[in-house]
C-alpha cells in the first residue's frame, strides 16, 4: 500500500522559502504571482494492506516525525 503524505507551513507562519521562490520569480518576468508557500511531499511504500490500519499508521507517523504539528499542517492521501 501506497501514501502520501502533503505537509504544508500552517496559514500565519512566514515562509521564507516561499518568499525566496516569488521573488526569484519575479526576477525572471513572472510579475504575476502573489504568493508561495512552498511544502513537502512525503511518499510512503507500506507494508500494511488493510487501509484503515495503513492510514492509522501513517497518521501517527505525521504526529510523531514527518510535519512540525505547531507550525505545520498535513493531508494524508492514501493510494
Amino acid at each position: 500500500m501506497k501514501a502520501k503524505v502533503h505537509v504544508m507551513l500552517k496559514p500565519g507562519v512566514l515562509d521564507p522559502q516561499g518568499e525566496a521562490v516569488k521573488s526569484a520569480l519575479g526576477a525572471l518576468g513572472f510579475d504575476g504571482v502573489e504568493g508561495v508557500r512552498q511544502g513537502k511531499v512525503i511518499e510512503l511504500d507500506l507494508a500494511e494492506s488493510d487501509a484503515a490500519t495503513a492510514e492509522a499508521q501513517v497518521e501517527q507517523m505525521c504526529e510523531k516525525l514527518l510535519a512540525n504539528t505547531v507550525i505545520e499542517s498535513y493531508r494524508i492521501e492514501m493510494l
